[in-house]
């Protein structure tokens, strides 16, 4: 394995040598720093300032020599145009043929020139991580954001390919232009969404594409999921490959995914109906709804820590608790008991087993198609939200059956029992623990007896990153030979959630706030639906099925729309604070202003809300799988684990408002549930725009 300053040596251009960033004295120097802050010899102020103007020098040599070779670029473009206009009369294929290899030989050099800026881009990110890492400051935050935004930025050149685009884009239209020499009058411009089928336009664009972050729908999925790392292509050290891989195993983990959304949402429109029966007012609907989220802040814990030894035990235990849950849940109609329908929906809580879907995805499934499987998470995710009421809608009968009861209340509880009984059995069958799972537990059963190192062995060798490239944690994991940090040390997973806390930025801290509250109002939203439909408009339960499975349904066109296409025209951090506005529009139009509350009203406002919602939930988790800390990307306490406590916790204070807002009458639930829900959202918007240059 070869770390980063010896694979830039290596891999240089050597007449291009002297305009690369000398990384290796960068390296001393920060090095040096931390000896000399550590003695008293310079204060932190200095060193930020002389770190600060040796960094924007080193930029500077990159910046300039690039635009000098754009411009080298550029010219021999004019020349072979000026030959291309004299063709254009003529039918010569051999000059045809002459001049398409000619504009390609200046597409392979620009293809040259993207790997070069490549090399220095990724010197500057991992410097500045170095400098934060060892001297003990979140520079980065303070770099970027002074230089990425100002008027005359020199990271715009480096990470924003405006000119070397611009330049792709003339050799685009060139070969386009000779490929239909005789042809037709329209142009690339006509369809931008045809590219021209030209290996060397395929490098060109593949290299862009890198440097800009340019997000693909499965990509853009896989970050929503928060397992995909942001550079698929530069994964030297996957640990699976295609013997290993069990398709079978994959779908299981999927269908525990799409099965968990259901259970939780399923119950949704029938809550409010099932606590009146029960002798409850309508509003403890919230604390039913919530109770499952209360236990998942445990549940999410555990269940990560259990994914480091094993994948079938966790997802065994979770069918287990789910199907012991739905049985409470359903029993509790004919026993007349609130206590047994809560500890019902706490038990099926204490089964999700969300953290173990992740990361069996990120660390089980090979690198070529993990994008898929990323984006089938999310897309079972989805499809249970949407099912969930749907079916709630369609379990609108009664009967009994030996004295038990099945209605409208209990047929959701007695679905789900079937449904888990029937995946346990599946499970039981078919699911495979994955080679490097079974390969280290007998390597640690057989070292027991030693007593070294077990736990290690488990956080740093078992778990793997759900969130950074595979490159920059091999690049990342090594030594270079002038420095004398111990790497288990320096890269140490966090062992606890205060840990994993310490690790926040500032940045981070405003992206977990951020998905806080969109959970927090999506829950509000959804939650108290059946409640607020029965009261204003006098909804079924089957039209505030059909409600909540349409909102569903929304999610995976909106994913499609902006994975695919907005966040090619947008930055994220652009499209997070449109989004952001646009919840809070959402929740403004939601209040009951006047006497008459129409459904006009009540729907629209709904739609913006939860569309705009998943819109931020995307692209929220998008930016946050960049800028978190790499120490977070592996272990029990990883990224993914925060973020879904922060969802979770967002689902409990929702539910719990809908409770305590329910003493008040139903008739101020609404407005008394979306006053937190807009004071969240604004605060989020302003706290965004404090941390918006950092956000890059």
């Amino acid at each position: 394995m070869v770390n980063f300053g010896k694979a830039l040596m290596a891999d240089q251009f050597e007449e291009w040598k002297e305009y690369y960033i000398n990384y290796k004295m960068m390296k001393k120097k920060v090095k040096q720093y931390v000896q000399q802050t550590q003695n008293g010899g310079r204060n932190h102020e200095q060193v930020l300032k002389e770190f600060s103007r040796m960094l924007d020098d080193q930029i500077e040599t990159v910046v300039l020599f690039l635009l000098k070779e754009q411009g080298h670029l550029a010219s021999r473009i004019e020349k072979l145009g000026q030959q291309r206009a004299i063709l254009s009369d003529q039918v010569d294929v051999s000059q045809v043929s002459q001049l398409r290899e000619a504009y390609r030989e200046v597409g392979l050099d620009l293809v040259k020139l993207l790997r070069f800026v490549d090399m220095n881009a990724t010197g500057i990110r991992k410097i500045l991580k170095k400098f934060d890492k060892r001297f003990g400051y979140r520079f980065t935050d303070y770099y970027v954001s002074t230089r990425a935004n100002h008027p005359y930025s020199q990271l715009q050149p480096i990470f924003k390919q405006v000119g070397i685009v611009a330049v792709a884009g003339a050799l685009t239209r060139n070969l386009a232009t000779l490929q239909d020499h005789h042809g037709s009058f329209t142009s690339i411009y006509d369809h931008p969404s045809i590219t021209l089928k030209d290996p060397v336009i395929e490098q060109i664009n593949h290299s862009v594409q890198k440097l800009t972050h340019s997000t693909t729908f499965l990509k853009f999925l896989g970050q929503h999921a928060l397992i995909v790392p942001e550079d698929m292509h530069s994964s030297s050290d996957d640990l699976v490959d295609d013997q290993s891989y069990h398709f079978m195993s994959l779908l299981l983990n999927l269908v525990n995914t799409f099965l968990y959304m259901v259970n939780t949402y399923i119950i949704v429109p029938t809550a409010d109906d099932y606590s009146v029966s029960l002798g409850a007012a309508a509003t403890v609907c919230g604390v039913i709804i919530g109770s499952m989220a209360v236990a998942q802040v445990f549940s999410s814990v555990y269940f990560s820590a259990w994914s480091n030894k094993s994948y079938f035990r966790p997802l065994v235990f979770s069918s287990i608790m789910l199907f012991s849950g739905n049985l409470l849940y359903a029993l509790a109609y004919d026993v007349n008991s609130l206590t047994v329908l809560i500890l019902g929906r706490l038990l099926c809580g204490l089964g999700s087993a969300r953290a173990v879907n992740r990361r069996y995805i990120s660390d089980c499934v090979p690198l070529k198609i993990r994008l898929k499987a990323s984006a089938g998470f999310v897309s079972a995710s989805a499809l249970g939200m949407a099912c969930g009421p749907a079916f709630a809608g369609l379990l609108q009968t009664e009967f009994k059956i030996y004295g038990v009861t099945f209605n409208q209340n209990t047929l959701p509880g007695w679905v789900m029992c079937v449904a888990w009984v029937a995946n346990l059995f599946w499970l039981w069958i078919s699911f495979k623990e994955p080679d490097h799972i079974a390969k280290a537990n007998a390597a640690n059963t057989q070292s027991s007896d030693s007593g070294h190192g077990r736990s290690d062995n488990l956080e740093d060798g078992l778990a793997q990153p759900l969130l950074t490239e595979a490159k920059e944690r091999q690049d990342e994991n090594v030594e270079d030979n002038d420095e004398k940090e111990d790497p288990k040390e320096s890269h140490k997973p966090a062992t606890s959630l205060a840990a994993a806390y310490r690790l926040l930025t500032p940045s981070v801290k405003v992206q977990l706030l951020i998905y806080f509250m969109l959970k927090f109002v999506m829950e509000i939203l959804l939650s108290e639906s059946s409640v607020v439909t029965s009261f204003y408009f006098q909804w079924s339960t089957s039209s505030v099925a059909i409600f909540l499975a349409v909102l569903g349904l929304t999610v995976l066109p909106v994913n499609v729309i902006v994975g695919s296409y907005i966040t090619n025209l947008f930055q994220d951090r652009q499209i997070l604070v449109a989004s952001e506005i646009m919840v809070l529009i959402g929740i403004a139009t939601s209040f009951h202003f006047t006497s008459h509350y129409s459904v006009p009203q009540y729907v629209s406002s709904a739609l913006i809300t939860f569309v705009f919602a998943e819109v931020l939930e995307g692209v929220n988790l998008s930016l946050l799988s960049r800028v978190m800390s790499s120490r977070l990307s592996r272990g029990t306490y990883n990224g993914g684990l925060l973020s879904t406590e922060a969802g979770t916790l967002a689902r409990v204070a929702a539910d719990v408002t809908i409770t305590a807002a329910g003493y008040l009458g139903q008739s101020c639930l609404l407005n008394i549930t979306l006053l937190p829900s807009l004071a969240i959202c604004v605060t989020s918007i302003a706290a965004t725009f404090c941390t918006y240059n950092s956000l890059y």
